[in-house]
């Protein structure tokens, strides 16, 4: 196939060739419009979420490889969408492209996931440089003033710099800081919560994060207020000389842990606190199984791994007891479409 067009592709072979290609790619056109109209999506329609096709390819590349091949050829310019989030909001809860994840580097990926540990040593900060040290400046305009890079709170705010401040403040109310406590910020990144703390309960904040462009930032942006950060994982041995700590706190990084270290993340916690200490964390989860997304692995956050329920509570047994548990799914859908 030597190119391809929105109304046929144009093949450099024989006619018999060609139409049995022709034929094979109606084919597949087919069963995914027959699989998108179950989750109400049309092929070129006219509603927000419709998929419209810009080449033809883009059929044979979904389902050979599901959510990677979806997220790539939207990037190259082969399929549009005027609300992505309603889109991909109809395919992932539908199941649609978790049907087509086949592909031999999918199934590479998953067994990887499962025999070793892909957030040990070097690998752990390699999701600072791939991603968090993309540039100070790109996340000041994308995240606002706050600069948190969670989801918000929307039950009163109508903004995003509103419904992050009204989050800051939910997470304080809910680890019941007060002033003098000392707080540890476990992946602080930019020092949104840090600041919050430290301006609005008079705490005395510790933040640390492996990303130095987050550092570097984090320091100015808490210039003359109790906050310190230090560039570090939180394996790293001189963390404890930095405690004990009242509250500790760890907002949209437990993704980044990964499922082979729960146990050890939760007992160095545990070791950093009083027993009357308090420690939450704030991560997106999954319901089903605990599985390596490739599109989000590659572009996203590498060596990610998002928990279940299930691994979270089996991280703590022995170590902490549950006060509190809540969803904040909801509220997700408006952060993202406020950052784009």
């Amino acid at each position: 196939m030597t190119q391809a067009t929105r109304n046929r592709p144009s093949f450099a072979t024989d006619r018999g060739t060609g139409s049995r290609l022709w034929s094979r790619l109606m084919s597949t056109r087919s069963r995914l419009a027959d699989r998108l109209e179950r989750a109400d999506i049309r092929i070129d329609g006219a509603r927000a979420w419709d998929l419209q096709v810009k080449d033809e390819r883009f059929f044979g590349r979904i389902r050979r490889e599901g959510s990677i091949g979806l997220g790539e050829s939207y990037v190259e310019g082969w399929w549009e969408c005027e609300r992505l989030d309603e889109l991909a909001y109809r395919l992932f809860s539908t199941g649609i492209v978790g049907s087509y994840r086949t592909d031999h580097a999918t199934r590479f990926l998953r067994l990887k996931s499962r025999i070793f540990n892909l957030q040990r040593g070097q690998r752990s900060t390699k999701v600072a440089r791939t991603h968090y040290d993309l540039g100070n400046t790109f996340f000041e305009r994308m995240l606002g003033p706050t600069m948190v890079y969670s989801c918000a709170h929307w039950s009163r705010a109508s903004t995003l710099d509103g419904a992050q401040e009204d989050k800051l403040e939910l997470l304080c109310r809910r680890l019941g800081v007060k002033a003098g406590h000392r707080v540890l910020d476990v992946g602080c990144g930019w020092g949104g919560f840090a600041r919050h703390a430290a301006t609005r309960h008079g705490c005395q904040v510790v933040g640390i994060t492996n990303s130095s462009k987050q550092r570097e930032y984090a320091q100015v942006f808490c210039k003359g207020i109790p906050v310190e950060v230090h560039l570090m994982d939180y394996r790293d041995p001189r963390l404890s000389a930095l405690g004990p700590f009242d509250r500790v706190v760890s907002v949209g990084m437990f993704e980044h842990v990964g499922g082979k270290n729960y146990g050890r993340y939760m007992e160095i916690i545990r070791r950093l606190l009083p027993d009357d200490g308090c420690f939450l964390v704030q991560t997106i989860g999954t319901h089903g199984p605990c599985t390596v997304d490739p599109w989000i692995d590659r572009h996203i956050f590498p060596n990610s791994a998002v928990p279940r329920p299930l691994d979270i509570s089996h991280a703590i047994n022995g170590r902490f007891l549950i006060q509190q548990w809540w969803n904040s799914g909801r509220d997700y859908d408006p952060t993202l479409m406020a950052w784009h």
